[in-house]
């Protein structure tokens, strides 16, 4: 239970930190707040449950070896109510659920015609990320870095600044949903992030597995 009570928070602060960040000016430096914020409750929570955050790092890591199949619905599900909490949250203190009241209007890719575009950003994305996690946070060859949770952070970073203007960043099932609550997705493109986040997450494992000594699998 405390590992998904840390999964819970984490998730939590970092899906209230895209809300906010985005919606409250801060613009292009909103990608730093939210690799930032990712990163401390990474070494924050790290110790205690790995510090997924993100039910397709989950995925990755389960496929990696180093996550129960037992603790699997449960991190998930932790994750996604931290994501919807976190979302509802964010609609209080901003003052408003309707997206008309908030500065990015509501992100819609079928509506752009960019649809195919944002699953390929959100796959790409989503593998940087969970390939930057498996190598940084659960290989051997990098077994107690200190550095694991500004990689990450960074990568989140990143792909924010070079993927996030076709998709809008996501790279997480949590963060999607979340966002979707506020408003900020489309719930029509919700399927784009769940088949691209969850199949960027399965790549990922897929190719730590090739590239890596089989005694590190």
């Amino acid at each position: 239970m405390k590992k998904y009570l840390v999964e819970f928070i984490g998730t939590f602060f970092l899906v209230l930190t895209v809300v906010m960040a985005v919606n409250t000016g801060a613009g292009s430096f909103a990608p730093i707040a939210i690799g930032a914020a990712l990163m401390v409750m990474i070494f924050a929570g790290g110790h205690i449950s790995g510090a997924h955050y993100n039910p397709a790092v989950t995925l990755a890591v389960f496929l990696r070896g180093k996550c129960s199949a037992a603790d699997v619905p449960g991190y998930m599900i932790a994750q996604v109510l931290g994501g919807v909490l976190a979302a509802l949250t964010g609609g209080f203190l901003l003052g408003s659920f309707a997206a008309a009241d908030l500065t990015t209007g509501t992100l819609d890719l079928a509506a752009k015609g960019t649809t195919m575009h944002g699953i390929v950003a959100e796959i790409l994305g989503t593998f940087a990320l969970c390939y930057v996690i498996l190598h940084t946070a659960t290989a051997k060859g990098t077994e107690g870095n200190s550095f694991y949770g500004l990689a990450i952070g960074f990568t989140v970073t990143a792909m924010a600044y070079a993927l996030g203007g076709v998709s809008g960043g996501a790279f997480n099932p949590a963060v999607a949903v979340g966002v979707s609550v506020a408003e900020m997705f489309s719930w029509n493109n919700i399927w784009v992030y769940l088949v691209g986040n969850f199949a960027g997450g399965a790549l990922a494992a897929i190719v730590f597995k090739i590239v890596n000594d089989p005694s590190d699998n």
